[in-house]
């Protein structure tokens, strides 16, 4: 999509500078710009019940570990 702003009579630099990134602001070219930035393919399905298993595993593992006192509980908060 283009976006054109042509410079109006008496207007200084600035002023259409203004104008254009208040367009460009206006017409979300920058938002979706940004969101395809770092676009990647999404999961399968397969793939992503297979990670949420593992995180539960996981999960699980830590408590049994720190309930068994082979673990300190550390605080998250830099």
């Amino acid at each position: 999509m283009t976006l054109e702003v042509k410079k109006q009579e008496r207007e200084t630099p600035q002023g259409l500078l203004r104008r254009f990134s208040k367009r460009v602001q206006q017409s979300g070219i920058l938002l979706r710009a940004r969101e395809a930035r770092f676009w990647h393919r999404p999961k399968s399905r397969q793939m992503a019940k297979r990670a949420a298993v593992r995180r539960e595993e996981t999960k699980k593992e830590y408590t049994r570990l720190l309930k068994l006192g082979r673990l300190e509980l550390r605080d998250r908060r830099r």
